[in-house]
């Protein structure tokens, strides 16, 4: 069985994203589709379904780095601003949309919360690493 290690995580990350649209309590707000991503972006993401790919490399990174929060999936999703003749200043991402995706994933049952010792945040359940773990396996038998 291949693990997420073993595999592509563009392709991964897409296969994933496939998957969770099946999914019925990971859907898109109705406001997705005119909202930047962050402060670090000119403009609202061009692909109809980013939603998706977001919340499968947020699934992915929570499988990888967990316990995290919104924080640091923030800076993890940031990037930099280009200001102009000024130099370019890294922001971090929305935290709205990451903590909805949180949300979203953890109604799914693929991620949950973790308070009971100092590292706090979101870890991945046995059904998100099957998930993963499932879709790595397809990818790595093509």
């Amino acid at each position: 069985m291949a693990n997420i290690y073993e595999v592509s995580p563009q392709e991964l990350i897409e296969k994933t994203a496939e998957e969770l649209k099946k999914i019925q309590e990971i859907k898109a707000p109705d406001w997705a589709e005119f909202v930047k991503t962050g402060m670090h972006r000119e403009r609202p993401p061009l692909r109809k379904d980013w939603w998706y790919l977001r919340a499968a490399a947020v699934l992915r990174w929570v499988h990888i780095r967990g316990p995290v929060g919104v924080s640091k999936l923030r800076t993890k999703f940031g990037g930099k601003k280009n200001r102009g003749v000024q130099p370019d200043k890294f922001f971090r991402s929305s935290g709205n949309i990451l903590r909805k995706i949180l949300q979203q994933l953890e109604s799914a049952e693929l991620v949950k919360k973790k308070d009971d010792s100092v590292h706090k945040g979101r870890i991945i359940t046995p059904k998100g690493i099957s998930l993963l773990d499932k879709n790595a396996g397809a990818i790595r038998a093509k």
